[in-house]
C-alpha cells in the first residue's frame, strides 16, 4: 500500500498517536456502515429478529469481531496515551502500539479470522469497494505498512528477547504491589510442581490451597463486612492472571467462588449471605457451578433437571454435566427448574446446596446424589464430573433470593464477572506460553546460533507480546467499568472473544517454537496447548460470545454515539 504519507516519521511518538487517533475515525465510520447494513437485513420493526440473525450470522459474528477489534485498538490507544502522559511510553510500547493497530488494521481489510478455518471479510459485512477505499485512508494504509514491517519485528525482538514485554501501564502502586505478590507466588509454589500435577491428573493441594486462602484469594471481591478485602475486579484480573501464568487449574480455584459470592451479594437473603459469604472469602467452603446439562450445553434456558418441593425441601432430580471440582467442593450452585409448567428461562431458579466433600474412595458421598470423572485433555488440577440427582434433599431457605423463576435472570447478571475472569485467565496462560516459548528460543543453538536469532522464531513471540498487550488492556477495560457499576456485558464478551483466541494462538505458536520437544508431555509447553484450548469454550464458546456481542450491538440504534 502506497500513499502521500509514505515518508512520515511514524517514529516520532505523538505522529503516531495522531495517526493512530484518525485510524479509529476511520475505523468508528466503518464499523456504523457495518452497523446499519446488517440492521437492514436482521431488524424487524426495531427489534432483533432471531430467526434473521440465525440465517445471517456468518455476518453478524462477523461484526462482532469487527466491533471487538475496534474496542481492543481504542484501549490499546488509552494505554499508550497514558503511559505518554506519564512519560512512560518507551521505544517497546511504541512499538506494540504500531505493531497492533497496523496487525489489526491489516486484518480487517484483508479478513478477520473467527477461527482457523472461517474468515470474515468486508464483503461477507455488506461494504462495497467504494466503503472499503474510504475506510483505507492515508493513516490507516500507513500503519498498516509501518505496523507489519519486518523492522519493527526486528526492532521489538531485540527489545523482549531480556524478557520485556511492555508496561501494563498500571498506576496504582499497591496494584502493582500486589501483582508482583502474586507473581513470585506463581513462581515459587505453582510452576515448580504445575507440570507433575499435569501429568498426574491430580488434584491441586490442599496446602496450596491454603496458602492462596492466606493471600486472599477467595475475598478478593467480597466486601470487609463478610470477610473479604473488596479489591475490585481489576485486581481480581491481575491475580487471575498470575495464578494461570502458573497453571490454569490453580488460577481457576477462584472463578467458582467468583461466581458464587457475585451471586450470593446480588441476589441473596441475609441470611444467605451470613452463612456463606464468610467462609467462601477464607476459602473454608469451596464452591462448584452446576449450570450444564448433558442435552442443554449453553442452553441454559432449556435446563430440565426437577426441583420439586415437598415438606420445606427441594427435591432435586435430574443430571447436571461438566461439573468442574464438584467432588472436593462444599456449596452447589444449581440451576434448577422448579415450575415445570412454565417453559424457558421463567420456571428456573438458582438453589445453593451445601453437600459433604467426596474423597477418592466415594466421590460424592451425600444421599441422593452419585457421580462419575470425565476424564479431559487439559485444564485438570480440579477434575470434571458428571453427576446424577435423585430425590437430593435441599432446604427450601437456600432458594437464592427466596425468589422462584429469577435463576436465569439472576445467572446472567454474573456473566460479566465469569467472562472478565475467564479472560484474565486466558492473559496467564497465553504469558506462559510467551515466556516458555522466548526461553526455549534463546535457549535452544541451531546452525550455530540460538533459533531466537531467525526471523520467524522472534516474529512469533513479538506477535504474541502484541496482542498479549491488546486483550490485557481489553479486559482491563471492561474489569474497571464493571467496578465502577455500570453496564459491561458487551466488553466483558469482547474481551473472553478476543482473549480465547490469543491464548490458542500462543500456546500453538510457542509448541512450533518448541518444534518436536513442544509435542513431548515432558516439556510444560505441551501442558499450556491444552489447556488453552479449552478456553474458548467455557464461559460461552467463541460462537455463543459472538452471537450475544452482534445482538447486543444491533440493539444500539447510534453504534458510534454510544460507544463514545
Amino acid at each position: 500500500m502506497t500513499s502521500s504519507k509514505n515518508t512520515t516519521d511514524y517514529t516520532n511518538t505523538q505522529t503516531l498517536l495522531e495517526t493512530c487517533d484518525s485510524a479509529i475515525l476511520s475505523l468508528e465510520a466503518l464499523e456504523n456502515k457495518v452497523h446499519h447494513q446488517l440492521a437492514l437485513s436482521i431488524m424487524d420493526h426495531g427489534k432483533v429478529s432471531s430467526a434473521k440473525l440465525n440465517e445471517k450470522q456468518f455476518a453478524a459474528h462477523g461484526y462482532a469481531w469487527l466491533a471487538t477489534y475496534g474496542e481492543a485498538l481504542r484501549q490499546l490507544l488509552v494505554w499508550a496515551k497514558t503511559l505518554e502522559e506519564r512519560g512512560l511510553l518507551t521505544d517497546l510500547e511504541r512499538l506494540i502500539l504500531a505493531a497492533g493497530f497496523g496487525e489489526y488494521l491489516a486484518q480487517i481489510t484483508g479478513g478477520i479470522a473467527m477461527s482457523q478455518v472461517e474468515i470474515v471479510r468486508l464483503a461477507d459485512l455488506g461494504i462495497d469497494p467504494s466503503n472499503q477505499k474510504a475506510f483505507e485512508t492515508d493513516e490507516v494504509s500507513q500503519l498498516i505498512q509501518y505496523g507489519t514491517s519486518d523492522q519493527i519485528r526486528s526492532d521489538m525482538g531485540e527489545l523482549i528477547s531480556a524478557g520485556h514485554f511492555g508496561n501494563p501501564g498500571i498506576k496504582d502502586s499497591s496494584l502493582s504491589m500486589i501483582r508482583e505478590q502474586f507473581k513470585r507466588f506463581s513462581d515459587e509454589q505453582i510452576t515448580p510442581s504445575a507440570q507433575k500435577w499435569h501429568r498426574g491428573d491430580l488434584l491441586i493441594p490442599d496446602a496450596i490451597i491454603s496458602q492462596m486462602a492466606e493471600l486472599g484469594v477467595f475475598g478478593l471481591t467480597i466486601p470487609e463486612e463478610w470477610g473479604g478485602v473488596q479489591l475490585g475486579k481489576i485486581t481480581m484480573c491481575m491475580v487471575t492472571e498470575e495464578l494461570c501464568r502458573g497453571y490454569l487449574g490453580v488460577g481457576s480455584l477462584a472463578t467458582r467462588t467468583e461466581i458464587a459470592a457475585d451471586l450470593i451479594l446480588l441476589h441473596g437473603t441475609q441470611a444467605q449471605k451470613e452463612l456463606w459469604l464468610g467462609g467462601l472469602a477464607r476459602g473454608a467452603i469451596l464452591p462448584t457451578a452446576l449450570f450444564t446439562e448433558p442435552g442443554t450445553g449453553s442452553d441454559l434456558a432449556s435446563v430440565a433437571t426437577q426441583a420439586r418441593l415437598s415438606a420445606g425441601n427441594y427435591l432435586i432430580t435430574g443430571a447436571k454435566t461438566w461439573s468442574t471440582h464438584a467432588s472436593r467442593a462444599d456449596l452447589m450452585t444449581m440451576l434448577v427448574r422448579t415450575d415445570s409448567s412454565k417453559k424457558g428461562y421463567e420456571g428456573v431458579s438458582l438453589l445453593m446446596a451445601p453437600k459433604p466433600r467426596g474423597d477418592g474412595k466415594n466421590l460424592f458421598p451425600a444421599q441422593g446424589m452419585s457421580g462419575s470423572e470425565i476424564k479431559v485433555l487439559g485444564y485438570r488440577g480440579m477434575k470434571e464430573y458428571e453427576i446424577a440427582f435423585s430425590d437430593f434433599s435441599v432446604p427450601k431457605e437456600y432458594l437464592l433470593g427466596g425468589l422462584e423463576g429469577q435463576g436465569f435472570k439472576q445467572l446472567m447478571g454474573s456473566m460479566e464477572t465469569a467472562r472478565i475472569q475467564t479472560a484474565a485467565r486466558a492473559l496467564g496462560v497465553a504469558q506462559c506460553a510467551l515466556e516458555l516459548g522466548l526461553n526455549y528460543a534463546k535457549d535452544r543453538v541451531q546452525f550455530g546460533r540460538p533459533i531466537f536469532d531467525f526471523p520467524r522464531i522472534h516474529r512469533k513471540l513479538t506477535s504474541m507480546v502484541v496482542e498479549i498487550m491488546i486483550a490485557r488492556q481489553l479486559t482491563w477495560s471492561a474489569a474497571r467499568k464493571k467496578d465502577s457499576g455500570e453496564r459491561c456485558d458487551l466488553e466483558a464478551g469482547m474481551a473472553k472473544l478476543l482473549a480465547s483466541r490469543v491464548a490458542w494462538a500462543a500456546a500453538d505458536n510457542s509448541v512450533q517454537v518448541h518444534g518436536g520437544n513442544g509435542y513431548a508431555e515432558e516439556y510444560p509447553i505441551s501442558r499450556v496447548l491444552v489447556d488453552s484450548r479449552i478456553l474458548n469454550v467455557f464461559e460461552g464458546t467463541g460462537e455463543i460470545q459472538a452471537q450475544i456481542i452482534a445482538r447486543r450491538l444491533l440493539e444500539q440504534s447510534q453504534f458510534l454515539h454510544h460507544r463514545q
